[in-house]
């Protein structure tokens, strides 16, 4: 290949490459967007989520849920906070028997996204009912497709494509809504200290009292003992005596009979 041959494509494609920035900027500037969002009003939802503290380690947490379920947080961020009794406190501050509660509020706020497209030119050719070419003020033409049930302005009349004739100065608008919604969420994480352990019971307190005074029992009485220095003697005269007033007491009888 030629360096003239060269230089001639370069030169066809620079050529090409202006004239389709010049049509597309003639394109941009024929046809006006307009881009407008309206907010309509917003609805809220607010959920709560209840549980208890059963586990605690590092960044990690379980939690049992009002349910009965056990939820693992495993990774809980340094930054993360939750209010108890009025002030925040982080991660290594949970403790368990913690009961937490975290509030979910989610806005969703509807939205309509409205595209307004006009462009304005003359009729060049039209082929109902699927597009149109339209010379725009700039002199170019650009082909356009008719969107279904689409209306032109002529004169202050309104007609659809059936109704375009070679010539005409037209001008169309086209209008596209799109629905949308916007949805924030709030959540709050607020909790209660566990309650503090039961007391522990009352030791009973051991007084020393002083014990009466004991008057010392009286020693048994031991029966009676005749003197060591007594003797049997006497005993013996006292029988023999009356061992002699009884014969003498028989023998008066006898001889009385």
């Amino acid at each position: 290949m030629s360096s003239k041959t060269r230089w001639t494509e370069g030169l066809l494609m620079l050529t090409v490459g202006l004239v389709c920035l010049a049509f597309t900027l003639s394109m941009n500037a024929q046809v006006q967007t307009r881009t407008s969002t309206t907010s309509h009003p917003a609805t809220i939802e607010t959920t709560v989520e209840r549980g208890e503290v059963v586990y605690v380690e590092g960044n990690g947490l379980i939690v049992k849920m009002a349910d009965g379920s056990l939820r693992d947080f495993a990774n809980v961020p340094e930054s993360a906070r939750v209010v108890v009794d009025g002030r925040e406190i982080g991660i290594h501050d949970v403790k368990v028997g913690m009961k937490l509660a975290r509030t979910i509020t989610t806005k969703s706020t509807p939205k309509t996204i409205t595209t307004v497209q006009t462009v304005t030119g003359k009729v060049w050719q039209i082929s109902p009912p699927r597009s149109v070419i339209l010379i725009l003020e700039d002199g170019t033409t650009q082909q356009f497709n008719i969107p279904k049930d689409q209306k032109f302005n002529i004169d202050g009349q309104m007609v659809d494509a059936w109704g375009l004739k070679k010539g005409m100065k037209v001008s169309a608008t086209k209008i596209v809504e799109v629905p949308e919604v916007h949805i924030t969420h709030e959540r709050q994480l607020t909790g209660s200290m566990p309650p503090p352990p039961p007391p522990a019971p009352d030791q009973p307190i051991l007084v020393a009292a002083a014990a009466p005074p004991t008057t010392p029992a009286a020693p048994a009485q031991a029966p009676a003992e005749l003197p060591k220095t007594g003797s049997s003697l006497p005993l013996s005269g006292l029988l023999g005596c009356l061992s002699l007033a009884a014969s003498l007491g028989l023998k008066a009888v006898r001889s009385m009979n």
